[in-house]
């Protein structure tokens, strides 16, 4: 785990995102597939309270193999589901952090489509509920790779003040607008194969 946050060398903003998880009032992390993940996961939890939402693998061995390597700095584990929900809402009220990444592709009844990069994209509607209902301060990043194996920069920006917006379909975009503005910091490691336009809202199916 040290190594691992050894690999660390630049930050930007963790100042401010360190003062508002020191206020006690609880912090989301949104943790896009940006680089590496892994990396900014366990740097952004050392020495906090901390727990991230992940999605169970269906094999057993490889989900006890995924929380034993993930839980090593002390991050506890909240599976996507209800329990899950449940877990990261009381930690939240608790003033601890949560991480979420941001453009998993959320079930039938817990997403809206949302603009992101001008294409709409079936979007988590949990992050904006959380937000709503914790007021907890919320937080967009990403552990940038630097060049010639030189290790990686961590940057941490306040996320567009829209995301607090009574109108959940207003929130959300202003999700994905805190998203597209940490990826233009890299866009060359953003993860676009990943399945982020996997649904299309002329028919809401899967392809």
């Amino acid at each position: 785990m040290y190594k691992t946050v050894g690999l660390v060398v630049e930050t930007e903003g963790y100042e401010a995102y360190q003062s508002a998880v020191r206020a006690g009032k609880g912090v989301i992390l949104i943790a896009p597939h940006l680089s590496n993940w892994e990396v900014f996961g366990f740097f952004s939890c050392n020495n906090t309270p901390s727990n991230f939402m992940y999605q169970p693998p269906r094999q057993i061995a490889a989900d006890r193999l995924l929380r034993e390597v993930r839980t090593r700095s002390g991050v506890k584990m909240a599976p996507t589901n209800r329990k899950g929900v449940a877990q990261v809402l009381a930690a939240l009220q608790a003033g601890e952090m949560v991480g979420i990444l941001p453009d998993q592709v959320p079930g039938d009844e817990s997403g809206v489509f949302a603009p992101f990069f001008d294409e709409p994209a079936f979007t988590m509607t949990l992050i904006s509920k959380l937000a709503s209902r914790t007021g907890a301060a919320v937080f967009c990043g990403f552990a940038e790779r630097l060049p010639s194996g030189q290790g990686f920069r961590a940057v941490y920006q306040e996320a567009d003040e829209a995301i607090f917006s009574s109108d959940l379909e207003t929130s959300v975009a202003s999700l994905n607008r805190s998203v597209e503005s940490v990826v233009t910091l890299a866009p060359a490691q953003y993860q676009w194969e990943y399945k982020r336009f996997r649904r299309r809202p002329d028919n809401g199916e899967f392809y």
